[in-house]
């Protein structure tokens, strides 16, 4: 593959993590997390932040709407399809944003068009032109997707961007939404278009991949360097099915080979390991240990070869330095006696900044487990703030558990919770100390959820290590994932169990005032 432009051209960061990686299976964020995330995605540079998909519910449309309202620098995009109510509901989303956009999509594919629009192509091609104008009613800036671009036909696709691009649109998106592309397919599929579509250069053209074959970044970089100027990403790569391209990941690529893809970006990267703890706080989930830039162990040298080298030169075996994505040595320096100004200069070390009440509430915790442990590592500060993060606005918090466990059952729970500030006790049995306490939960807080995942992992080595556990719940055909840490595994047990059971309440109080909207929209007319 050759570059068309031999120039460091600005590669456009277009950022979907409040969109597509919300749809993986149990991402879901509350609407305070998912303003969190947006504030640092504006703050760290990225360009567009598509916060949601405004039609989708009532919850959707208000966070896109209050993040429209708070954006400083980037364009804040919201997703709609074809139909005019989802483009008039996205518009009025985005409305109070500074720099707004629509991004509007539609199926190309035969498969798509057969079986999921069962639609004719000369009918969707008639729907793309009328979707991009009244995208474009509503604002200037209309970027319009090709769903399932990569096996669309290529005359077929070359008329609709053409189309698309007439009818006013200025970014033309085509995405490998099956994550089925390679990256010499893919950089082919983007010269050609260029290069057939006679009204190419009037708009920009971006990315969008999925990595079910492991290919989404590389698939991306091949789309950049055939000309497209604007790239599609999630933190962490998180999004439907294996994810999407991670957004770490391209800017490091750029930034670390810029020999080979001769772009810039306005990212800061200090701040990419900042935002993966975020994201995986809100969501609850877990990065991989050896993920690509932001995994503990992206930056841990084990082999004694490796140390050999890295103790002589760092370059020997680390073609980036950890500080270049803002991740500091480990060290062992907290414990008990550390104050509230070392414990906020700690955190701000480990890429945290938390409001004065996170912060007071962050502290009161780390002292409590202080003197629980003998050394507090920086996992330990970490899993404790992550923790706090994402339970800041639960409606049932755990007051106290007792459990009584061994080899002579059964065992049981007894179990004390403060559900909107009123507190109930309950003792249940069970088969194992941990169904015992799930019982009891279920008793005081009844519902018919299913336990999908229960998942525990030692933060820290040592037998007084915090226990951290995952915990997935589903509920008509919901799923949402929440973690929990203490030194306590049976604790950390309640807690997790009690943040899924929180983010299902927050979804049930979504759905309950989306029918009574619905139904005082209906009196009304």
């Amino acid at each position: 593959m050759t570059t068309p432009n031999p120039s460091k051209d600005r590669v456009v960061i277009f950022d979907t993590t409040l969109r597509d990686g919300e749809q993986c299976p149990g991402a879901t964020m509350t609407h305070e997390e998912k303003i969190e995330v947006a504030e640092l995605l504006d703050t760290m540079g990225v360009d567009i932040i598509e916060a949601g998909f405004p039609i989708a519910s009532e919850g959707d449309f208000l966070a896109v709407n209050e993040i429209a309202k708070r954006a400083k620098n980037a364009v804040i995009a919201g997703l709609s399809r074809a139909a005019p109510k989802d483009i008039d509901r996205c518009a009025e989303a985005i409305k109070p944003a500074k720099r707004r956009r629509i991004h509007t999509f539609l199926s190309t594919s035969p498969v798509h068009m057969k079986y999921k629009l069962q639609k004719e192509p000369h009918e969707v091609f008639e729907m793309v032109i009328a979707q991009v104008t009244r995208a474009r009613s509503h604002t200037d800036d209309v970027e319009w997707s090709a769903e399932d671009g990569t096996r669309t036909e290529h005359d077929f696709l070359c008329r609709c961007v053409e189309a698309a691009i007439n009818a006013g649109a200025t970014t033309i998106n085509i995405p490998d939404t099956v994550g089925y592309t390679t990256p010499e397919e893919y950089f082919n599929l983007f010269k050609m278009v260029r290069e057939r579509v006679p009204n190419a250069d009037k708009a920009i053209f971006s990315t969008h991949c999925h990595n079910d074959l492991g290919m989404a970044v590389a698939n991306s970089l091949a789309g950049a360097m055939a000309g497209a100027r604007q790239i599609e990403c999630t933190i962490n790569g998180i999004g439907e099915r294996a994810g999407n391209a991670a957004l770490e990941e391209i800017v490091m690529a750029i930034q670390t080979r810029n020999d080979k893809f001769p772009f810039v970006t306005g990212i800061d990267a200090t701040m990419l390991t900042r935002a993966s703890k975020l994201v995986a706080a809100a969501t609850s989930f877990p990065v991989q240990y050896n993920k690509a830039i932001v995994g503990r162990n992206a930056f841990a040298h084990e082999s004694g070869i490796h140390q050999d080298g890295m103790l002589k030169n760092a370059q020997t075996y680390e073609i980036m330095t950890p500080e270049s994505v803002g991740v500091k040595q480990t060290s062992l320096v907290m414990g008990k006696h550390s104050g509230r100004h070392a414990f906020q200069h700690k955190l701000e070390e480990l890429g945290y900044h938390l409001s004065d009440n996170q912060l007071q509430d962050a502290f009161v915790r780390f002292k409590a487990l202080a003197d629980r442990k003998k050394q507090i590592y920086d996992e330990d500060i970490e899993a404790l703030v992550d923790e706090e993060i994402a339970h800041a606005h639960d409606r049932i918090r755990i007051m106290s558990l007792t459990v009584i466990a061994g080899t002579m059952g059964p065992q049981s729970a007894t179990l004390s919770l403060d559900i909107d500030g009123k507190h109930v006790t309950t003792q249940s049995s069970g088969n194992g100390p941990v169904d015992a306490i799930f019982n009891a939960i279920r008793t005081l807080v009844p519902h018919e959820a299913k336990l999908e995942l229960y998942q525990v992992h030692a933060v820290t080595e040592g037998t007084d290590a915090q226990a951290e556990v995952s915990v997935r719940l589903s509920e008509n055909g919901r799923a949402v994932t929440a973690k929990g840490a203490d030194p306590d595994t049976l604790v950390a047990s309640a807690k997790a169990y009690l943040g899924a059971l929180n983010k299902l309440m927050s979804r049930r109080k979504s759905g309950a005032a989306q029918a009574e909207a619905r139904i005082h929209s209906t009196d009304a007319s």
